[in-house]
């Protein structure tokens, strides 16, 4: 082999592609890295939301050890343990109790160390692979596989290889630890008020795999399709349905999905239990409820001169959250915003006392669903727009 044979193969690798062609390249290959994450590590492996053929789940496996290194137990009981802990001072990497820079540029560094928490491994990370392939390569030789991930790359692209492989090592660190697990508990849009911060960053999951819908994630935690609302996209779902339309994987959860019984004149027992199980669509759908009464008070406001004083937006916003998360200085301005409007009053009541229906464990059935009856018929008889027909939406559930 001549001299220039050799410069050529170190400048353009065996595949002699150009830059743009390298750079779109490199996306496809970090994007199957975040399909392996979220379809393996996460839905498949942390939540059992979906089973996997061998075929697929041990390409993941092989395919994360090269560029990621990750050990899939770590993963595993590392992400258990956020959700069983989410945003107090045992979670894992939570932005709410270690700051938003924290988490977002040093994300992999908390990982890592919560990694060598021997305890977390024990405690959460049952039911990984523990076969012999996983003891004596994967877990035992985890950064070899990037390390082969790295000539690998410079094969093929020549020293633009380096480039192209240091892109793969800090995509997941980035992307993964430092958006979801930052980004995802600090901004965003809430389609549900989950007990934790989590946030979809935007409706289109595509980027990060369908990560990106993280409020419906820590809403339904278990379910393997993360997209909720109807203009929401969830690319990692597609991929799970087309492998078990072709029986290389088998859904086994998803969220529930409310039905109606719009003949239906007063609550019962189906009822009840259809509102407990479908508790976060009941309070999505009593959120807007007071969005349209809030909307329907400042309608009735004669001198608008006294808006911002007597309705501010922020006061609004508490509202529709969870009374129980309100601190001292919020509950005080309710109660202010009250002195101008019982109407909002009476919503913020009812919606205190909807949520006891499932806290209330030592209550009988039939105590219940008396319970449940004698809201809607004051919701109904309260005069209040938007609370009636809630009150008429919330009976028909079956």
């Amino acid at each position: 082999m001549d001299l220039s044979a050799v410069l050529d193969f170190i400048s353009n690798g065996v595949t002699g592609v150009g830059v743009w062609a390298t750079v779109g390249i490199t996306l496809i290959l970090t994007h199957i890295t975040i399909a392996s994450v979220t379809i393996f590590l996460h839905r498949h492996q942390a939540h059992r939301a979906l089973e996997l053929h061998a075929i697929p789940s041990h390409f993941f496996r092989f395919w994360l050890w090269m560029t990621t290194g990750q050990v899939t137990k770590e993963w595993a009981a590392i992400h258990r343990k956020h959700h069983a802990k989410c945003d107090t001072e045992e979670d894992p990497h939570s932005p709410v109790t270690k700051g938003i820079k924290k988490v977002f540029w040093e994300g992999a560094e908390l990982y890592r160390a919560e990694s060598k928490n021997k305890e977390t491994l024990e405690k959460y990370g049952h039911g990984t692979p523990d076969d012999w392939i996983e003891k004596n390569l994967y877990s035992k030789f985890s950064w070899q596989g990037v390390a082969l991930m790295l000539i690998i790359d410079f094969i093929l692209f020549g020293a633009k290889g380096i480039t192209v492989w240091a892109v793969q090592m800090l995509w997941i660190p980035v992307t993964a630890a430092g958006i979801i697990n930052g980004v995802g508990h600090w901004w965003g849009y809430r389609n549900y008020d989950c007990s934790d911060a989590a946030t979809n960053i935007i409706p289109w999951g595509i980027i990060i795999g369908g990560e990106e819908l993280h409020n419906n994630h820590h809403t339904y935690a278990t379910s393997a399709k993360l997209s909720s609302k109807w203009y929401e996209f969830d690319i990692g779902w597609g991929y799970i349905r087309a492998m078990e339309m072709i029986g290389m994987a088998k859904v086994k959860k998803m969220p529930p999905k409310p039905k109606f019984d719009t003949a239906k004149v007063k609550a019962d027992f189906e009822t009840l239990q259809s509102v407990i199980a479908n508790r976060y669509d009941v309070m999505a759908k009593y959120a807007k409820s007071v969005k349209h009464a809030w909307k329907e008070e400042l309608a009735q406001l004669t001198d608008k001169s006294q808006l911002k004083a007597r309705f501010p937006k922020s006061s609004r916003k508490l509202l529709q959250r969870e009374p129980g998360k309100l601190e001292a200085p919020q509950k005080q301005q309710l109660v202010e915003l009250f002195q101008h409007s019982k109407a909002l009053e009476t919503m913020h009541n009812m919606r205190v006392e909807l949520g006891m229906l499932w806290e209330r464990s030592h209550f009988s059935r039939d105590e219940l669903v008396h319970k449940l009856q004698d809201w809607c018929e004051r919701a109904e008889a309260s005069g209040i727009k938007s609370l009636q027909e809630f009150s008429m939406r919330l009976r028909s559930y079956a």
